[in-house]
């Protein structure tokens, strides 16, 4: 059994106003069945990092002329390569064996609702990469107080490092978007917090780092 104090300290390793912006707390039926899973647990996981690294990378190449985004996602790229590496590291030493999954539904249930146009099709997906990226960041940190220590370790460092990459999107859609649209800002992000909402809270058929209740 995990302590509310060993509970509440993890998570006041998270970024202020990350709880609020995400809207809901991940289920404990999800963490549940995380630590009954945890070869599919860091499978998914690794997966998931060279997923990030992989959006990055696109967004490099698709909006030159956005200088802080290329900044920001640049240094991005790097790390979640680095926590790919690190991740199939942590497998090898348990003796499991990379292998592909199926993506889960999350990020493809929030990225059906990106507009076509410009800018709001950019100001969409990083309010979709502060979600993914804040999302993370919360699971990483429902999970330490349950796990041995090096694991625990490891996700310790990965709550920072997640939470600064929540930050980074949600100030790269504000920019996107620009300060005159702050409302319409706003109406997106309270649009992007239902649907992630829905996603987190409503049954799911599969168990991967960022499913639903297990059905």
């Amino acid at each position: 059994m995990t302590s509310s104090l060993a509970v509440s300290s993890v998570e006041s390793l998270l970024p202020d106003g990350l709880l609020a912006f995400l809207g809901c707390s991940t289920p404990d039926s999800w963490v549940e069945a995380a630590l009954a899973n945890p070869e599919l647990l860091l499978i998914d996981h690794a997966q998931c990092e060279k997923k990030a690294a992989s959006t990055a990378m696109s967004l490099l190449y698709r909006y030159v002329d956005f200088p802080e985004l290329l900044k920001c996602m640049a240094q991005l790229a790097r790390e979640e390569l680095l926590h790919f590496e690190q991740v199939l590291k942590i497998m090898e030493e348990r003796g499991i064996v990379y292998r592909h999954l199926t993506a889960s539904r999350y990020a493809e249930g929030l990225r059906r609702h990106v507009r076509a146009k410009e800018p709001e099709r950019l100001v969409d997906i990083l309010i979709i990469g502060a979600f993914i990226e804040a999302r993370s960041c919360e699971r990483f940190a429902a999970l330490i107080p349950h796990l041995d220590a090096s694991l625990a370790r490891f996700y310790r460092g990965l709550v920072k490092s997640e939470g600064r990459h929540y930050e980074d999107y949600l100030m790269l859609a504000r920019q996107a978007c620009g300060e005159a649209d702050s409302q319409a800002f706003a109406s997106r992000l309270a649009f992007f917090a239902a649907r992630e909402a829905e996603l987190i809270n409503t049954r799911d058929p599969e168990f991967r780092f960022h499913s639903g209740v297990p059905a």
